[in-house]
Parts: structure tokens; C-alpha cells; sequence
């Protein structure tokens, strides 16, 4: 019984370490967000999920985003500090909503075909701690979009 308990309570305090640790690393997300907002005087609001976003243009029309929602767009994603990761080759690009970033799946609904949204992804909703090409690990993200169409 005394080899269950130490398990149990190694176990627990691994559990809660790891949740002080989460926690910390979106409080570090919100923080960069925050004064990134301010620095660069952008009016940005705070959705639910973490996301900060800036329409730009609304756009046109009252579609709902099912599911299997083939977007095209155009866009350019940018560290905070302006380094450039991804422009999508400065061409239109098509893609299939559902199994695109969580940040994106979130944001782009927002508006409708013509508008254009920026997005500020904090790295829970982007590609959290794993490094993914040249987006380094824990990096909040900041993507510019233009919703060329969306069926």
C-alpha cells in the first residue's frame, strides 16, 4: 500500500505541475499579446478563446461555416518580432477550414468572402510548444487574411 501512495502523490504533484506550467505559458502568450497591441497601437478584441482579432473589412454575405468549409485566401503570417513564416507563395491558396490551425478555424468565421481579419494567435491556439518549421515552439502568431472565398 505505501508504494500506491507514493505514486499517488507523485503523480498528483506531476499533474499540478504541469497545469502551473500550462497556465503560465498562456499567461505569457496574453502578455506578449498585450503589449504588442499597445506598442503597435492596433485595436484588436479579445475573443473567448484567447484569440485577439482586428477586421479590417467585413466582407459580404451570411455564410455559416459548416463543417468541411473549403476557404480561399490570401495571407501572410509574421512572428512578433516581423519575422515573416508564411505568405502562402503571395498567391491564393485554397484550403479545407477544419484542419487548419485552431486560431484560423476561430478567426476566419468572423468574417464573410471579401473581408480581410488579423489574427493574433497565442501559441495554444497555433502550434503550441512543438516547433513547426520556421515557427519556433511556444510563439504567438500574427497573421493577416483575406477571404477571397469561402464554400
Amino acid at each position: 500500500m505505501g508504494n500506491k501512495f507514493i505514486k499517488f502523490v507523485f503523480c498528483s504533484i506531476l499533474l499540478i505541475s504541469i497545469g502551473f506550467v500550462s497556465c503560465k505559458k498562456d499567461e505569457n502568450a496574453e502578455k506578449q499579446i498585450s503589449e504588442f497591441i499597445k506598442k503597435n497601437n492596433i485595436s484588436a478584441v479579445k475573443h473567448s478563446s484567447g484569440l485577439y482579432y482586428q477586421i479590417i473589412k467585413q466582407g459580404v454575405g451570411s455564410f455559416t461555416y459548416p463543417a468541411g468549409t473549403k476557404i480561399t485566401i490570401k495571407y501572410e503570417g509574421r512572428l512578433l518580432d516581423g519575422t515573416v513564416i508564411d505568405n502562402g507563395g503571395g498567391q491564393e491558396n485554397t484550403f479545407l477550414l477544419n484542419q487548419l490551425i485552431e486560431g484560423w478555424r476561430i478567426g476566419i468565421p468572423l468574417i464573410q468572402k471579401g473581408g480581410e481579419i488579423r489574427l493574433l494567435i497565442p501559441s495554444d491556439l497555433a502550434y503550441g510548444s512543438q516547433a513547426t518549421g520556421p515557427v519556433p515552439a511556444n510563439s504567438v502568431l500574427d497573421f493577416t487574411i483575406q477571404l477571397i472565398n469561402v464554400q
